[in-house]
């Protein structure tokens, strides 16, 4: 398999492509969250009740909107990655849990879970090479190629 052996050479191609559609994808479900307002954070927040949290459903619903929206933007930067990843992570968990206490099964589910393991990916794999964090780490780093 010689001619896909060279293909690793573009990882770092490859998390960008799925960190900046995948961030953008969760601005754009985001935003009507976001910009919903207390009655659709309380909505929201009332997915927290099949996790034996009752209270506070508005907070609750505010975190999850402000996870969708900033989180997506900060993945899609390539920004604070890992923690974001982990907050969407954890909002595709309550959404799984809500959707089998439902009764919505895996069918019902499958779209959380399967972005969950995409979040839950992402913490693992990283930001990559073209983004902010990566940046920020390797600013000290001497330059390939350098000329002086």
């Amino acid at each position: 398999m010689m001619m896909l052996s060279n293909w690793d050479r573009h990882r770092d191609i490859g998390i960008l492509i799925l960190r900046v559609g995948i961030g953008l994808m969760f601005v754009f479900h985001g935003w009507p969250k976001i910009s919903g307002g207390v009655e659709t954070w309380n909505k929201l927040g009332l997915a927290m009740q099949h996790l034996g949290l009752g209270f506070a459903p508005v907070f609750w619903g505010f975190l999850a909107a402000a996870a969708e929206f900033f989180g997506g933007m900060l993945i899609a930067a390539g920004l604070l990655t890992r923690l974001a990843a982990m907050a969407l992570a954890f909002n595709m968990f309550v959404a799984v849990v809500l959707k089998f206490s439902t009764g919505a099964g895996l069918s019902g589910a499958s779209h959380a879970l399967e972005v969950g393991i995409v979040f839950l990916s992402l913490i693992f794999i990283g930001p990559g090479r073209y983004s902010v964090d990566w940046l920020c780490q390797n600013k000290d780093m001497p330059k390939l190629n350098q000329t002086r």
